[in-house]
């Protein structure tokens, strides 16, 4: 099983401006932000986050990373159970790998605001552990 999930691995690329000279993108087609990333939200969030876009780089996703394991302390791996970004069968594996507590919350990938009350309880919880 692959990290993305299928729409947004069949679409992303389309979706997005070509790199600058910083390799930055930035979001082109609105619809699919709308879609992957905001799929459970009203139209007054989907509106104010698409606002809040800003370029992102690829370059973090060229750098190896650093560490040669992960440091041991206890960690939570939030899973929506229909996020159309990254699959959810993946992050279960994920989170399993790394001994992760493991909290499936219902909806699309971004939770914290179509679900913030419920995204602030699972930090409190995390935090008192």
């Amino acid at each position: 099983m692959g990290i993305m999930a299928s729409e947004f691995g069949e679409g992303w690329l389309a979706a997005l401006t070509e790199p600058d000279d910083q390799l930055r993108t930035q979001w082109a087609d609105f619809d699919f932000v709308r879609r992957v990333f905001y799929g459970d939200c009203d139209e007054a969030t989907q509106a104010a986050a698409i606002e809040h876009l800003r370029p992102q780089s690829a370059y973090p996703f060229a750098v190896p990373c650093p560490l040669t394991a992960h440091p041991s302390v206890s960690c939570t791996y939030v899973v929506c159970s229909e996020d159309r970004v990254v699959s959810p069968e993946w992050s279960r594996g994920k989170a399993r790998d790394i001994g992760a507590n493991l909290v499936e919350l219902p909806g699309s990938h971004s939770p914290f605001l179509s679900r913030p009350q419920v995204v602030a309880g699972v930090l409190l919880a995390a935090a008192s552990t």
